[in-house]
């Protein structure tokens, strides 16, 4: 049966400018990190994707090495755009980067100008793409000038293989210099993708003033602390979890007793707002409105209808952001 999108799509979603930009993303996106690799059910993400964009998810966020293995998501996820989404490339925000291990030698990895756009231009022919909307540079590269990366980010957009210039786990001070760069060069950074969570706060610290700044959207992902703000380990750890197998990358060691009682009291604060845990730790980055978009993962449909419900509330008032500080400290 082909399918077809829900007509009603574009209904429940909210949508929120992107810093400064004429780009409006869905205050959810889908990160394809984990579950959409050669590895994983095809079946399964199939339906995921499906349910996202009939749910008004219009941004789909990749990288090269996503899968397992390296790749394999971008190829995945072009098979179910040429199948599946063929008429609908234009209702859609497609991201991809590069900046981590992805092939051997020299230029297989970090940021020189040659590694970026080969990576981009491998992306293209995975997905089936002539252009993404958004191409990040994946992580700071200590060894590169820094106008090298930028001035690599400037002429993929300049040759239009993607629409928008984005940057990934940089920390304010560089950021506010890429960001600078970007301008002068005239591809201005349309968005900062950086791991925020309530147990993970290192934007606080300058980045997110950075962002509010500059007009640069900002976007988080690991919203669930790779499942630490789940209702999953309020009883320990779960043989299935990603803390037991230790190939993930939540390690055992990091479910210790005290994240586990905070945990527990975070939950009982989203039981009085009538949230599961997931859904409050959503909505508590989505209070900030330098926040675009939330980027959250799904191994199955029902994790992301789930995860969605959290739009449903998204105000807190001062007494509740008061607890979970308490909570948090």
């Amino acid at each position: 049966m082909t399918y077809q999108p829900s007509p009603n799509r574009y209904n429940n979603m909210t949508y929120r400018r992107c810093g400064k930009s004429g780009i409006k993303l869905p205050a959810i996106s889908l990160g394809l990190w984990h579950n959409f690799g050669h590895v994983d059910v095809y079946d399964t993400y199939q339906k995921i994707l499906h349910l996202a964009f009939d749910s008004g998810i219009t941004h789909f966020d990749l990288a090269n090495n996503y899968g397992p293995p390296p790749g394999s998501a971008e190829e995945n996820f072009g098979k179910i755009l040429k199948e599946d989404f063929a008429g609908y490339r234009d209702e859609m925000i497609i991201s991809s980067k590069a900046g981590y291990t992805m092939w051997d030698g020299p230029y297989g990895d970090w940021g020189s100008k040659k590694y970026l756009v080969a990576s981009l231009d491998q992306s293209l022919k995975r997905m089936g793409l002539d252009y993404v909307d958004i191409f990040y540079h994946h992580r700071p590269d200590p060894e590169t000038p820094l106008e090298e990366t930028m001035q690599a980010l400037d002429l993929i957009v300049r040759q239009g293989k993607a629409l928008y210039a984005g940057i990934s786990n940089y920390p304010a001070e560089l950021a506010k210099k890429a960001i600078g760069i970007l301008k002068e060069l005239g591809t201005p950074c349309l968005i900062h993708q950086p791991k925020y969570s309530m147990f993970e706060r290192w934007v606080e610290g300058g980045l997110l003033d950075v962002l509010g700044d500059e007009g640069v959207g900002c976007i988080p992902f690991s919203p669930l602390a790779q499942g630490l703000l789940t209702n999953k380990y309020l009883n320990g750890i779960p043989e299935d979890s990603r803390a037991a197998k230790s190939s993930g990358h939540l390690q055992e060691g990091e479910v210790t007793e005290e994240k586990v009682a905070k945990v527990r009291k975070l939950n009982e604060i989203a039981i009085q707002r009538g949230q599961s845990l997931a859904q409050m730790a959503i909505a508590w980055l989505l209070k900030d409105e330098r926040v675009t978009s939330v980027l959250i993962g799904a191994s199955r449909p029902a994790q992301l209808a789930d995860s969605l419900k959290a739009l449903d509330n998204l105000t807190f008032s001062a007494e509740e952001l008061d607890k979970i500080e308490g909570i948090l400290k």
